[in-house]
Parts: structure tokens; sequence; C-alpha cells
């Protein structure tokens, strides 16, 4: 990953398995997320499911000072790997389990267009129905759509989803005019 550009990331548990069994599991994940990620990145959306995820992020401008690592590439990927691995100790403990949780080698997608930013966005949002976790996307509670909307204090980059969409009423409108029914090939997991 380069400094200073929006980033589309997901990842799979491996086979069947669920990466988040209980609601607590979900909680937990996105606090690791701000631990490991926010450090690196911001995140611009969310969504996560029981066996995947999705996050939109636009990675930091940082000075160019990363010790050890000696490039951003370097310390992101270790943030990432920290991530990953925190989390799946917690919950191999939790559940006495062994063994890896996720699908090495997360997916990264770069953002290359204002249009592709915008439907990232929306297929994050809609992903649940997408794959029939739920019938209505909107009331998913593992999602940033409702947070975007909300007022209350998040870590999210709300204001530069709503400057990007221009208001709050824009950003519902796009959510519902465009429906994203099956993968774009940008889009793939």
């Amino acid at each position: 990953m380069e400094l200073d550009r929006y980033y589309h990331i997901f990842n799979h548990a491996n086979g069947d398995e669920n990466l988040y069994r209980e609601e607590e599991n979900y909680y937990f994940f996105l606090k690791q997320w701000s631990k490991y990620i926010e450090p690196v990145a911001k995140t611009y959306a969310y969504c996560l499911m029981p066996n995947h995820f999705h996050f939109l992020i636009r990675t930091r401008h940082l000075e160019p000072s990363f010790g050890k690592f000696q490039t951003f590439q370097k310390f992101s990927s270790r943030q990432f790997a920290s991530l990953f691995s925190s989390y799946t100790q917690a919950f191999n403990k939790k559940y006495n389990r062994r063994g890896s949780l996720f699908i090495s080698n997360f997916k990264r997608k770069e953002i290359n267009s204002d249009s592709y930013l915008t439907d990232v966005i929306v297929y994050i949002h809609q992903n649940p129905t997408h794959h029939g976790f739920t019938e209505i996307w909107q009331n998913w509670d593992h999602s940033s759509y409702q947070s975007l909307l909300s007022d209350k204090p998040t870590k999210l980059a709300r204001q530069e989803v709503m400057d990007w969409f221009g208001s709050k009423e824009n950003l519902i409108q796009a959510h519902q005019s465009t429906v994203l029914q099956h993968k774009r090939s940008w889009l793939i997991e």
C-alpha cells in the first residue's frame, strides 16, 4: 500500500469458519482495528459479516520515519498482520480452537476513480443482503451505514464521507438508487 491512497480492504475466514460467533466478537474486532489500523489509515466505511469483512480506508500521509520497518508498505503490512494475529489469538483462546482464522494475504484494491469510490461505499453497506445475511441491509448492526447517518461520536471519517456525497440526503439517495446485486470485476471478493 502507498501513502495517502484509498483502498478497499477485505478478507474471509478459513473454510467454513466464522470470524464472529457472537456480538462481542464484532466489537472486539473493531477495537483491535482501531488499535492497529487507525495509526496508518482513516476508515470511511465498513461491514462485518459472520464469515468476512469489508473496509474502505485511506492510508494516512505519515512522516517517513517507520523505524525498523523502513517503508510505509512494510509498516502498514505489519499493522494488518498484528490485527489479524491479535484477533485470532483472542478468538482461539475464547473458543478453544487452534490455527489460523483468516485466509492469509488479505485483499486490497486501490480506488482509482470517483465513481469507484462511491460504488465501493454503497457495495460495502449493501453486502449483507448480497450474501443473504439479511434482507434489509440498512438495519445490519455491524456496518458503518447507521454510524455515518448518526450524530453520535465515531472514529469513522464521517465528515469526509458527507463531503464526498455532499449531504446526508445525497448519501441516502446514492444507496437507494444504486443496487449492486451482482459482483463487479473490481469488487470481486
